[in-house]
């Protein structure tokens, strides 16, 4: 029998690691309209968000690429690099006509709370979301070696961006000041969040109250203080400076500048409770900034007090960076910083400068569908809930009475023309019917989900919104709430900017491609190629 010849082996090369850095800092800033970056700029140190515009990648036209812009949604498409249509994130909150009852984006009923007695807050997890994020990704990507972490005062900040096999994900139970958990994480807080607890840092700050942090007459960029359409905080009898809260005042902590400071001291012991950074493999910290969005529902973005925060905000983004370069080493780690959405100015504001903008009457609106359905079909129970401008008719009513949807929609439709701020009304079981113009049907179709969202879209006009007479909010297809930052800074990343158009969905495959590994489940974005070095 012919036999081969041994071989020797020659010892394998060694070759050098793949090249990754070793951490990504995801950076979601509630509200943060585009403009933010420029109209406070000369008053921004060099390093906080001057820092990441001046030395990194700045992408100045990015758009969210749905209609109905709310923190949740916003949270989900920024880490999914997905639409509502396909990650399921329809609102903060939807009604769901399969099992008939209303549904919180982050609730879990079969969870429970961790690190508090308040119950409520932590029944709660990313349960609702129904792709992967791009943490998920990470943690298949390196075999779940990876340290995967969200932080935020709002649960769905923390829970969403974190994903599903998330290292932990930690948010802010008003009620005790205390940072909480759920059981689908962990059935014990890690110590390293308990001694944040025992520190009682929410207490300590609010006692120091909220004064501004320049003299006043130096806001020349905002309206004067303690205009009519400003909302009163709780314990202040006026819409001006000093805000005074009290010993017990961590309660309202999430709309005071010191929200955005304990949510910066969270990150930074999050890091260093995991050892973030510090091993073989990158891992990621999503971290969200509530405070500026309950802000700015209350003031508007012309107000001092948004000034103000975001001024403050600039501060601590410095010292986090600056705790960064000294943990990580600098230029050893990737940032991003985004939003969730924009806001409208305060309709009371544009007014008062002769510009369109107006609040929609909701009493008339419900009175006058009311009077139209009856009118036409007799009387019945039409209409099961009405979310996010959605109207979730009742089908059983309209399966005894034998009435098409199709039928109810143009009653709907000719009913509601009409009335002042509304601009269209859509059928969102037929949008390839739509009158809609193209460029915000694709919007609607993107935020369109075929189990969650509602039958029938009421479309407003530019600067309207259903609300009070004081603040603001966001929600729509329109520039004010689609248009928001998106920074990329360090490790990867060269120093330029684009006006080409980007996508709220190009986020996390840009990040895939970063760290060389697959896009999230529902991804519909593209990588940022001039973004990535």
């Amino acid at each position: 029998m012919a036999t081969l010849p041994a071989v020797a082996q020659s010892p394998a090369k060694k070759t050098a690691p793949l090249a990754r850095p070793k951490m990504v800092v995801g950076i979601v800033v509630d509200q943060m309209r585009y403009d933010y970056l420029y109209r406070f700029y000369d008053k921004y140190g060099e390093g906080g968000l001057k820092r990441l515009m001046n030395e990194g990648f700045n992408c100045r036209n990015n758009h969210y690429p749905y209609a109905l812009t709310v923190t949740a949604a916003g949270h989900s498409a920024v880490y999914t690099g997905s639409v509502p249509a396909i990650n399921g994130i329809v609102g903060n909150e939807w009604f769901d006509p399969i099992v008939g009852q209303s549904v919180y984006c982050a609730e879990d009923s079969t969870v429970t709370t961790v690190g508090s007695s308040n119950a409520s807050a932590g029944k709660m997890s990313p349960k609702n979301l129904l792709t992967s994020t791009i943490t998920d990704q990470l943690q298949i990507g390196t075999n779940f070696r990876s340290k995967t972490v969200g932080i935020a005062i709002k649960d769905r900040g923390a829970i969403l961006p974190a994903g599903h096999a998330a290292t932990g994900a930690y948010w802010f139970d008003a009620k005790t000041g205390n940072w909480i958990t759920s059981t689908f994480y962990t059935n014990e807080l890690p110590k390293w969040v308990q001694d944040m607890n025992d520190k009682k840092l929410p207490a300590a700050y609010m006692k120091e109250g909220w004064k501004t942090l320049l003299p006043l007459d130096q806001y020349v960029e905002s309206t004067p203080d303690d205009k009519p359409y400003e909302t009163k905080m709780a314990g202040n009898k006026t819409s001006a400076f000093p805000y005074n809260f009290g010993e017990n005042g961590f309660g309202q902590v999430a709309s005071t500048p010191f929200g955005n400071t304990i949510t910066k001291d969270m990150a930074i012991a999050a890091i260093k409770g995991e050892n973030m950074g510090k091993g073989q493999q990158t891992d990621f910290l999503a971290v969200s900034f509530s405070s500026p969005d309950y802000v700015g529902h209350a003031f508007g973005p012309n107000s001092i007090e948004a000034e103000d925060i975001y001024l403050r905000l600039d501060r601590e983004f410095a010292e986090f960076f600056a705790f960064l370069d000294s943990w990580t080493g600098k230029g050893n780690y990737t940032v991003f910083l985004t939003a969730d959405h924009g806001v409208m100015d305060v309709p009371g504001f544009w007014t008062e400068h002769r510009l369109p903008a107006g609040l929609l009457n909701t009493g008339d609106m419900n009175s006058t569908l009311k009077q139209a359905l009856e009118g036409a079909f007799g009387k019945g129970d039409y209409i099961r809930a009405n979310d996010n401008y959605q109207l979730y008719l009742n089908k059983t009513t309209l399966k005894d009475k034998k009435i098409e949807v199709e039928d109810v929609y143009e009653v709907v439709r000719e009913a509601l023309l009409p009335l002042s701020g509304v601009a269209d009304v859509i059928n969102l079981k037929d949008l390839g019917e739509s009158h809609l113009n193209s460029f915000q049907l694709e919007l609607y179709k993107n935020g369109t989900n075929a189990k969650r969202s509602g039958d029938i879209q009421i479309v407003l006009q530019p600067g309207w919104f259903a609300g009070r007479s004081t603040g603001t909010t966001h929600g729509s297809p329109y520039n004010y709430d689609t248009h928001v930052p998106l920074l990329f800074y360090g490790w990867g990343i060269p120093k330029g900017e684009t006006l080409r158009r980007t996508s709220i969905a190009d986020i996390a495959p840009t990040v895939a491609a970063l760290l060389h590994i697959l896009a999230p489940s529902g991804t519909v974005g593209n990588p940022i190629p001039e973004a990535l070095k």
